[in-house]
């Protein structure tokens, strides 16, 4: 998060000799919890105005006793500061320390009103009353046992927590993630984090392996420590999962290890070798890479699933197939064409189906023709997607309920209820946009499904793969072992969008066609070289000409989609200039700023990681209800449902005005900006420009190079992973 104008922090020669500076800390005007760098406004005896102080500090609350040594400087357009070299805080003594400190919203559940009536009461005592007598907090009027009991929690928290932001910024790392080391740690998270520094990169979102790394030489863990090899090579596999891989060669991961670690080859074998014999490295002899044992495990495990379905025969109920198909089109008014016929006579075939296909090529009318056949026969049927917006869509396709995967499955944080142990209770499960199922999840959605149930996935081969690890639905196909139905047919409804016939034609290979100016088009091109130039046409599309045409709302209805997070015509970037002009802050109204961000109400956001206890996943989209400073909560509303955050848990969440095509898969939005320029030059792959069109349902318009965009359509590399379910499929077949 950048400084407030007018700061640096970068440190530059004050003059003037050295002095020491004591005073109240009045308020907080900056502080960056990444590296300590604060401007704090302190009332320093003797002097009428509040004194500029810059410095570092790991945590900083108005009340606070500040001791700052350093030397007055002037600044053209801060005037006169105080930039300390040393830099040091201590809890307030006096009333009107302990009101401000607090009053700071730094202990949930006490704002300024109740800060005043505790200092009135207790006076000097009230942190001891908080601390050794919380019972008779009770005697303010407003504070009840609840309250009384968040207070002492939120104290208790606050004092832990402020000791591990000393133990970080000590040892030279941010501070920001101090509140969730202690929730993964709780008390005993320093001792932890002193015993086995890696464990953080490991556990703590957002830390990475460097910071950690940092923290263990600090600590004095020496260079070539099997610990810290160790935990190199597990990072770097980590890290390939996070690339999509379930696995690495052997010579690919020393590589990467030893670039990572700056350690020789010699120093990382043994290490490697300990690995293999304990267990936590798995050499598989079928492909010759080295697993991670959950990812050895999962594939083996899907395979032997796969293969066995593959071998079975029907268990649904005999259909005539052409009564059926008549039944079934008297009451949707819709015939099928021969591809679809075959679709559904092989969806009754086979126990494991797939059936793939581009947009406008009739996968959803297959789909509720056969429920509505299957239904009458009284099968029992389940539906599920990978996201929630899928599920939503399918559900309005089918007129049934459909879950995302993890509700299916009944996910709890220790796990999923749903497994062989209590199978789903279903005949035939229907999984839609089954291109982003990753690895783990299919293997847990495999691991519940009954033995004798029939498996439908339906979706597009040819869009990006799973966030996650594995190509499942691509290996799926490419086994050469399992039913699979290409239908590439366009129907005549679908074929007059220019965006259903462009992703066909981008996916061929061949330039789309756009729709001229003032055409009655829904994919438009607006040409345009220059990044900030392209920049400002997303802008003014999104916040005037689309709102204009179609009367959408531009938070809500219009989606930017960028090939990457990086640069000015990155999601972060974009983020930061769409929120400024649709969501620009009002006065009074309260905002927070976190992790580089700042957040307010009506922001549309999106969910970064899965978190289990909130039931919020990855790509979940919402938006910001409220922002509660006292209670330093933020309330999000996704998909008719609210979810809670505290504000130090909103490293789990993003700005999405913009969000990483990547980050947008499964989902569909009325209309789609999609910003295109050779500076993601790295990204320009035709099965990303192909998914972000067909992201969109009413309108898409590409903003950029026409250079950038047959880049793309020329790109034919395939996502290179390294799996083995393929191979594994292919190899139990064979027997």
């Amino acid at each position: 998060m950048p400084a407030p104008g007018g700061f640096t922090e970068r440190s530059e020669a004050p003059s003037g000799p050295p002095e020491t500076l004591s005073g109240l800390l009045e308020r907080v005007t900056y502080h960056n919890p990444e590296n300590g760098f604060c401007v704090l406004r302190v009332q320093v005896k003797g002097r009428r105005e509040l004194a500029t102080v810059l410095g570092n500090l790991p945590a900083a609350n108005a009340g606070e006793w500040i001791h700052a040594e350093g030397r007055w400087t002037r600044d053209r357009e801060r005037g006169l500061q105080f930039k300390a070299d040393t830099l040091k805080s201590t809890p307030p003594t006096s009333r009107e320390g302990m009101q401000k400190y607090l009053g700071s919203g730094m202990i949930k559940g006490i704002g300024p009103v109740y800060a005043q009536r505790l200092v009135e009461k207790f006076g000097e005592r009230v942190l001891d009353i908080i601390d050794t007598e919380s019972a008779r907090l009770e005697e303010i009027e407003g504070i009840g046992p609840g309250r009384r009991q968040r207070i002492k929690e939120a104290w208790k928290t606050q004092r832990v927590v402020r000791d591990i932001m000393l133990f970080l910024h000590s040892h030279g790392v941010g501070t920001a993630r101090a509140v969730r080391i202690y929730k993964t740690y709780g008390e005993d998270a320093i001792a932890t984090v002193r015993n086995d520094p890696y464990t953080l990169a490991r556990d703590i979102h957002g830390i990475g392996f460097k910071s950690a790394d940092a923290l263990a030489r600090r600590l004095g863990i020496p260079e070539a420590s099997p610990l810290r090899a160790r935990a190199g090579i597990e990072h770097v596999l980590l890290e390939a999962t996070g690339e999509g891989h379930c696995a690495l060669p052997e010579p690919l991961l020393i590589e990467r290890a030893t670039a990572l670690l700056g350690l020789d080859e010699g120093n990382l074998r043994p290490v490697l070798a300990t690995l293999r014999d304990a267990g936590s490295l798995r050499l598989d002899p079928l492909t010759d890479l080295l697993f991670l044992p959950n990812l050895l495990a999962a594939e083996q495990a899907v395979a032997e699933r796969v293969a066995l379905s593959t071998t079975c025969a029907s268990r649904l109920p005999a259909v005539d197939l052409d009564k059926a198909l008549a039944w079934a089109a008297a009451r949707t008014g819709r015939d099928l064409a021969p591809s679809q016929r075959e679709a559904v006579a092989a969806a009754l075939r086979h126990r494991l189906l797939v059936i793939t296909g581009g947009p406008g090529v009739g996968k959803t009318t297959i789909l509720d023709t056969l429920l509505r056949i299957l239904r009458a026969k009284q099968v029992r049927c389940l539906l599920a997607s990978p996201t929630g917006r899928a599920a939503k869509r399918l559900s309005e396709a089918t007129g049934m309920e459909a879950k995302t995967v993890h509700r299916l499955l009944e996910f709890q944080p220790s796990g999923f209820a749903r497994n062989r142990r209590n199978p789903l209770e279903c005949d035939l499960l229907v999984v839609d946009e089954a291109s982003m199922l990753d690895l783990p999840l299919a293997h847990r959605l495999l691991d519940a499904l009954p033995p004798t149930a029939h498996l439908l996935l339906v979706g597009d081969a040819d869009q990006l793969p799973s966030v996650g690890p594995g190509l499942v639905l691509h290996d799926l196909i490419a086994s050469g072992c399992v039913p699979v139905v290409r239908l590439t047919e366009i129907f005549r409804q679908a074929a007059a969008s220019r965006i259903i016939t462009g992703a066909h034609a981008i996916n061929s290979g061949r330039f789309p066609e756009f729709g001229a100016r003032g055409e009655e088009s829904d994919l438009f091109l607006i040409d345009r070289e220059d990044p900030e130039r392209i920049a400002e046409a997303v802008l003014d599309v999104v916040s005037r000409r689309l709102p204009a045409k179609l009367g959408l709302d531009p938070i809500r209805d219009i989606q930017v989609l960028s090939p990457m997070n990086r640069g000015s015509l990155g999601a972060i970037e974009l983020n930061r200039r769409l929120q400024q002009s649709l969501n620009p802050a009002r006065p009074g109204e309260p905002s927070v700023e976190r992790f580089g961000s700042e957040f307010r109400p009506r922001d549309k956001v999106i969910q970064t990681q899965n978190d289990y206890e909130k039931e919020v996943f990855n790509g979940d989209l919402g938006q910001i209800k409220s922002i509660d400073a006292e209670e330093r909560e933020l309330v999000v509303r996704f998909d008719g449902r609210t979810v809670t955050y505290e504000f130090d848990e909103l490293d789990e969440v993003a700005l999405a005005y913009a969000i990483t095509i990547h980050k947008s898969q499964g989902s569909e939005f009325p209309a789609v900006v999609i910003p295109i320029a050779t500076q993601h030059y790295l990204m320009l792959q035709r099965n990303l420009v192909y998914t972000g069109i067909t992201r969109g349902r009413r309108m898409v318009v590409l903003t950029g190079q026409p250079k950038a965009l047959g880049i793309a359509v020329r790109s034919e590399k395939a996502s290179e992973r390294f799996t083995g379910l393929k191979q594994r499929i292919a190899a139990i077949a064979k027997g």
